[in-house]
């Protein structure tokens, strides 16, 4: 391990989400790691709010009550109507915070709806290829995000990788495992292109090394990163599948850590338990918890076992100020006991999402020191010809 030297939430009682209790009877591991819903409409569960009384609800222009709320950020109404506010504009894949990297959008999956944002460094030879989900709690997000689009354009400049940057569904409309369905597409997909190549997708396809891909993500994007890797494990690791990076993995449990019971409001980290739980709430399949395993990996429950998969190496980026930062370290320890190889870092004196929401002094170091350690990362783990 390495040491380097907003939201307000309103929600309605948990118990009024809970209907009945979810039954897990998965037939194999990947039931488990990808196990089916049946379909129905996803606010169907506000219904059993509708006996409270008006001055236990907050309301809004909408016009109904507005049953979650993480201020600033999300609004998720009785009639399933849900208001993302614009706190962070979006940018168009031609602006180049970077002058030597290209963006393009590509959508590839229409029936779903699914696209992303590669970023391609003008760089001779064929290059390795991150395939990268953004965070945002599963509910907000996208790659056309200002933020992510600075990070991942400056991460494959200096690292001298083509990044895809995936926008999945987002819950609650499509709570989980919608998000880790389309992480796992997403891979699909490039693999599908490593064997053929057309002139429409040449821009990337040519400066590609199908040989030599990761997967990664922040926050809820690190969850995803995590579950595509796992799934892609039960048949063994594959040859092209060279790494995993989590940043600030967005995992959960029913027991609190010290770092989530000692969380306090701070401006050094956007992410407060309130508006995790919320978060949780909106994402996972009705009647469950956060020892669901598609939150928590390594709950006692969990299947399969950490020790039972196959994974590449890991390198996971933990925040000093960070409320997951004792359930990351957790997660990394799990990993140790279970044979994996993994590496993390510890960034001080920063919070959740240092590295795409604040513009301190301090986090321009930390984000400098992480891009540096990806970069490190990526290349020690690369076939050299």
């Amino acid at each position: 391990m390495a040491i380097h030297s907003p939201g307000t939430v309103h929600h309605m009682p948990l118990s009024l989400y809970i209907t009945k209790p979810i039954s897990f009877t998965p037939r194999t591991s990947k039931d488990l790691l990808l196990q089916e819903i049946t379909p129905r409409p996803w606010h169907s569960f506000f219904n059993t709010r509708r006996t409270m009384g008006p001055a236990q609800r907050n309301y809004s222009h909408h016009g109904t009550a507005v049953v979650e709320e993480i201020e600033g950020l999300l609004k998720v109404h009785e009639d399933g109507h849900v208001e993302r506010l614009p706190t962070m504009p979006d940018v168009p894949c031609t602006w180049a915070p970077e002058p030597n990297v290209a963006s393009r959008d590509i959508s590839f999956n229409n029936s779903t709806g699914l696209w992303a944002r590669f970023h391609v460094p003008n760089r001779r030879g064929q290059l390795p290829l991150l395939v990268y989900f953004h965070g945002g709690g599963f509910c907000i997000g996208s790659a056309a995000w200002r933020c992510y689009h600075e990070f991942l354009a400056r991460l494959s400049s200096q690292a001298n990788c083509l990044i895809m940057s995936v926008s999945y569904r987002l819950a609650p409309e499509n709570p989980l495992p919608a998000a880790y369905e389309d992480g796992l597409a997403a891979i699909k997909w490039v693999r599908q292109h490593a064997t053929h190549c057309t002139d429409e997708l040449s821009w990337w396809q040519t400066k590609c090394n199908f040989s030599q891909m990761f997967v990664g993500g922040d926050s809820a994007g690190g969850a995803i990163a995590n579950n595509v890797a796992a799934q892609l494990g039960l048949a063994g690791v594959p040859a092209w599948l060279k790494g995993v990076i989590l940043i600030q993995p967005f995992f959960g449990g029913e027991t609190r850590t010290a770092s989530e019971k000692n969380s306090r409001p701070s401006m050094k980290s956007t992410l407060s338990l309130a508006a995790s739980d919320c978060y949780w709430r909106l994402a996972l399949p009705l009647g469950s918890n956060r020892d669901h395993p598609w939150c928590n990996p390594i709950a006692m429950l969990s299947s399969p076992k950490l020790e039972d998969l196959r994974l590449p190496p890991l390198l996971v980026c933990i925040s000093e100020m960070d409320i997951l930062r004792d359930r990351n370290l957790e997660f990394c320890k799990a990993l140790e006991r279970a044979g994996k190889s993994v590496e993390y870092d510890v960034y001080g004196g920063v919070g959740h999402a240092f590295q795409v929401l604040s513009k301190s002094p301090m986090s321009q170091v930390r984000t400098q020191e992480m891009v540096t350690n990806i970069k490190a990362f990526i290349y020690d783990r690369l076939d050299h010809i």
